[in-house]
């Protein structure tokens, strides 16, 4: 539902450095797991399996992740890379690929390393939440604390502000309190303030217009959506708004 397509970064990008790669698999592989930190920020499901297919190693501080990683991988990472926030960008970027590949362990693995090498990163904290969101243990509270954390870091990533406004109004969904609806409003309106080019963050708009019964409105949404992107129709939606309002200019029926 997140899902963006990622260029490749600079030739490090258009071949995977396969040695390393291994290397890091591998190590993260065999690390001893450190004993989780009390008061860890995000609510995360029980953990379960290898730590390193734990969004974010199950909850550790990134000095513990470090340490998980290994000092091997990280000095192969710092002879390999101009710098850990490069690192940290070439690994996410993995993560996504692998990610739309289907290939979620790897995804996750690529996604936790691209943490513990720069906890500011937002990207690693977005793709884990994506990850999360598949798993059917996995509670939107849990999803939305990943994406929160992206969000402390990067306050104006528009990818990230409309993943939590989307999973406030799945909220609102449920329990219809007008203070989730407003909540999604507000996410998306920083959306749309810091990229008002983002056609996800329209067709969010529109939902939240749907709910609000300002259907004339959502349907202005839906067309501003429509004309920068249309991959981010949602044609579901466009059935429930049809049966409150036709479409004003008969394009869908």
């Amino acid at each position: 539902m997140f899902l963006n397509v990622f260029s490749p970064l600079t030739f490090l990008a258009r071949r995977e450095r396969g040695a390393l790669l291994l290397l890091a698999l591998g190590l993260a592989c065999t690390q001893p797991a450190l004993a989780q930190k009390k008061g860890k920020s995000a609510p995360l499901p029980a953990a379960t399996g290898p730590q390193r297919l734990q969004p974010l190693y199950g909850g550790l501080t990134p000095a513990q992740a470090q340490q998980v990683v290994g000092p091997a991988v990280l000095a192969d990472i710092d002879r390999s890379f101009p710098s850990r926030p490069e690192a940290s960008k070439f690994f996410s970027n993995k993560g996504f690929e692998y990610l739309q590949e289907n290939q979620p362990d790897t995804a996750t693995v690529r996604f936790n390393l691209a943490w513990a090498l720069n906890p500011q990163n937002p990207e690693p904290y977005r793709g884990l939440a994506v990850l999360l969101s598949r798993r059917p243990d996995a509670s939107p509270e849990a999803i939305q604390a990943l994406a929160l954390q992206g969000l402390a870091v990067a306050p104006t990533n528009g990818p990230l502000l409309i993943d939590v406004a989307n999973l406030t109004l799945a909220r609102y969904e449920q329990s219809k309190k007008k203070k989730d609806l407003q909540q999604a409003s507000d996410y998306t309106q920083r959306a749309l303030l810091a990229d008002s080019t983002n056609a996800n963050a329209w067709q969010t708009q529109a939902r939240i217009h749907y709910y609000q019964e300002n259907y004339a409105e959502a349907w202005k949404d839906v067309r501003k959506g429509q004309n920068l992107s249309l991959t981010s129709l949602d044609f579901q939606f466009l059935t429930e708004l049809m049966a409150k309002m036709p479409d004003p200019e008969g394009k869908f029926k």
